[in-house]
Protein backbone atom coordinates (compact mmCIF):
# COMPACT_ATOMS: atom_id res chain seq x y z
CA UNK A 1 0.00 0.00 0.00
CA UNK A 2 1.79 2.98 -1.16
CA UNK A 3 1.25 6.53 0.82
CA UNK A 4 -0.95 9.45 -0.56
CA UNK A 5 -0.27 13.09 0.09
CA UNK A 6 -3.09 15.53 -0.09
CA UNK A 7 -2.90 16.99 -3.56
CA UNK A 8 -1.82 20.50 -2.32
CA UNK A 9 1.37 18.75 -0.94
CA UNK A 10 2.76 16.38 -3.30
CA UNK A 11 2.74 19.56 -5.83
CA UNK A 12 4.75 21.88 -3.58
CA UNK A 13 6.81 18.91 -2.87
CA UNK A 14 7.22 18.26 -6.41
CA UNK A 15 7.69 21.95 -7.25
CA UNK A 16 10.58 21.48 -4.21
CA UNK A 17 12.67 18.74 -5.66
CA UNK A 18 12.23 20.65 -9.23
CA UNK A 19 14.16 23.73 -7.20
CA UNK A 20 16.64 21.86 -5.99
CA UNK A 21 17.84 19.47 -9.13
CA UNK A 22 16.85 23.21 -11.73
CA UNK A 23 19.56 24.73 -8.69
CA UNK A 24 22.30 21.91 -9.31
CA UNK A 25 21.75 22.67 -12.93
CA UNK A 26 21.50 26.21 -13.27
CA UNK A 27 24.97 26.52 -10.90
CA UNK A 28 26.61 23.80 -12.91
CA UNK A 29 25.78 25.75 -15.97
CA UNK A 30 27.59 28.82 -15.12
CA UNK A 31 30.95 28.86 -15.85
CA UNK A 32 32.39 31.99 -13.51
CA UNK A 33 30.81 29.92 -10.34
CA UNK A 34 27.53 32.56 -9.79
CA UNK A 35 25.36 30.75 -7.47
CA UNK A 36 21.82 30.92 -7.61
CA UNK A 37 20.73 33.42 -4.79
CA UNK A 38 23.38 35.83 -6.76
CA UNK A 39 21.17 35.32 -9.71
CA UNK A 40 18.16 35.79 -8.41
CA UNK A 41 18.93 39.21 -7.17
CA UNK A 42 20.22 40.03 -10.73
CA UNK A 43 16.77 38.65 -11.62
CA UNK A 44 14.82 40.78 -8.96
CA UNK A 45 16.55 43.87 -9.97
CA UNK A 46 15.77 43.23 -13.95
CA UNK A 47 11.88 42.44 -13.07
CA UNK A 48 11.29 44.77 -10.55
CA UNK A 49 13.46 47.75 -11.10
CA UNK A 50 16.04 49.15 -9.13
CA UNK A 51 16.55 51.21 -6.13
CA UNK A 52 15.16 48.95 -3.95
CA UNK A 53 16.82 48.49 -0.49
CA UNK A 54 18.62 45.42 1.42
CA UNK A 55 15.90 45.57 3.84
CA UNK A 56 13.22 45.44 1.46
CA UNK A 57 14.59 42.38 -0.73
CA UNK A 58 15.77 40.03 2.91
CA UNK A 59 12.00 40.77 3.12
CA UNK A 60 10.96 39.71 -0.27
CA UNK A 61 13.41 36.56 -0.02
CA UNK A 62 12.31 35.53 3.00
CA UNK A 63 16.12 35.69 4.01
CA UNK A 64 17.78 37.48 6.92
CA UNK A 65 19.06 40.99 6.43
CA UNK A 66 22.59 39.37 7.51
CA UNK A 67 22.25 36.68 4.12
CA UNK A 68 20.90 39.49 1.92
CA UNK A 69 23.69 41.58 3.04
CA UNK A 70 25.90 39.36 1.87
CA UNK A 71 24.99 38.23 -1.33
CA UNK A 72 24.91 42.00 -2.42
CA UNK A 73 28.45 42.21 -1.23
CA UNK A 74 29.34 39.33 -3.39
CA UNK A 75 27.75 41.04 -6.25
CA UNK A 76 28.65 44.41 -5.40
CA UNK A 77 32.28 42.70 -5.41
CA UNK A 78 32.03 41.30 -9.14
CA UNK A 79 31.15 44.75 -10.48
CA UNK A 80 27.16 43.69 -10.56
CA UNK A 81 25.65 46.08 -8.62
CA UNK A 82 26.18 49.07 -6.86
CA UNK A 83 24.89 50.57 -3.36
CA UNK A 84 24.81 53.80 -2.64
CA UNK A 85 23.11 55.59 0.29
CA UNK A 86 19.34 56.76 -0.14
CA UNK A 87 18.92 60.03 -1.27
CA UNK A 88 15.87 60.62 1.13
CA UNK A 89 17.58 58.77 4.06
CA UNK A 90 21.48 58.83 5.03
CA UNK A 91 20.83 56.09 6.83
CA UNK A 92 19.34 53.61 4.41
CA UNK A 93 20.99 52.20 1.27
CA UNK A 94 19.49 51.60 -1.98
CA UNK A 95 20.92 49.04 -4.49
CA UNK A 96 21.53 49.31 -8.41
CA UNK A 97 21.84 47.25 -11.28
CA UNK A 98 24.94 47.94 -13.18
CA UNK A 99 25.16 47.17 -17.21
CA UNK A 100 28.13 44.18 -16.30
CA UNK A 101 25.17 43.17 -14.01
CA UNK A 102 22.52 43.55 -16.55
CA UNK A 103 24.56 41.58 -19.06
CA UNK A 104 25.56 38.86 -16.15
CA UNK A 105 21.64 38.34 -15.88
CA UNK A 106 21.25 37.80 -19.80
CA UNK A 107 24.24 35.52 -20.29
CA UNK A 108 22.73 33.35 -17.04
CA UNK A 109 19.58 33.27 -18.82
CA UNK A 110 21.01 32.02 -22.13
CA UNK A 111 23.19 29.14 -20.12
CA UNK A 112 20.08 27.73 -18.28
CA UNK A 113 18.31 27.66 -21.63
CA UNK A 114 20.81 25.88 -23.41
CA UNK A 115 21.24 23.60 -20.55
CA UNK A 116 17.81 22.86 -20.01
CA UNK A 117 16.21 22.81 -23.28
CA UNK A 118 17.32 18.62 -23.72
CA UNK A 119 15.20 18.15 -20.51
CA UNK A 120 12.62 20.16 -21.93
CA UNK A 121 12.19 18.16 -24.98
CA UNK A 122 12.18 15.13 -23.40
CA UNK A 123 9.26 15.86 -21.11
CA UNK A 124 6.63 15.78 -23.70
CA UNK A 125 4.82 18.93 -22.38
CA UNK A 126 5.77 22.48 -23.04
CA UNK A 127 6.79 24.58 -20.35
CA UNK A 128 4.84 27.31 -20.98
CA UNK A 129 1.56 25.14 -20.11
CA UNK A 130 2.00 24.82 -16.95
CA UNK A 131 3.31 28.28 -16.19
CA UNK A 132 -0.17 30.08 -15.75
CA UNK A 133 -1.00 27.80 -12.96
CA UNK A 134 2.59 28.18 -11.66
CA UNK A 135 2.55 32.04 -11.74
CA UNK A 136 -0.63 31.70 -9.91
CA UNK A 137 0.47 29.67 -7.30
CA UNK A 138 3.54 32.10 -6.74
CA UNK A 139 1.12 35.01 -6.75
CA UNK A 140 -1.09 33.22 -4.19
CA UNK A 141 1.72 32.42 -1.80
CA UNK A 142 3.63 36.04 -2.07
CA UNK A 143 0.14 37.52 -1.49
CA UNK A 144 -0.05 35.69 1.58
CA UNK A 145 2.92 36.08 3.06
CA UNK A 146 1.80 39.00 5.22
CA UNK A 147 -1.25 37.77 6.40
CA UNK A 148 -1.48 36.35 9.74
CA UNK A 149 -1.26 32.48 9.91
CA UNK A 150 -3.93 30.32 11.34
CA UNK A 151 -2.80 28.25 14.22
CA UNK A 152 -1.90 24.64 13.96
CA UNK A 153 -5.34 22.35 14.45
CA UNK A 154 -4.95 20.67 17.68
CA UNK A 155 -4.47 16.98 17.86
Amino acid sequence: MTHQDPPLFALLNEIGIIEQLARSRFERSQPDGLRLPQFTVLNHLVRLGDGRGPAQMARAFEVTKATMTNTLQRLEARGFIQIEADPDDARAKRVYLTEAGRARREQAVRDTVISLTPVAKDMGVMPADALPALAALRRALDHARDKPRRPAAES
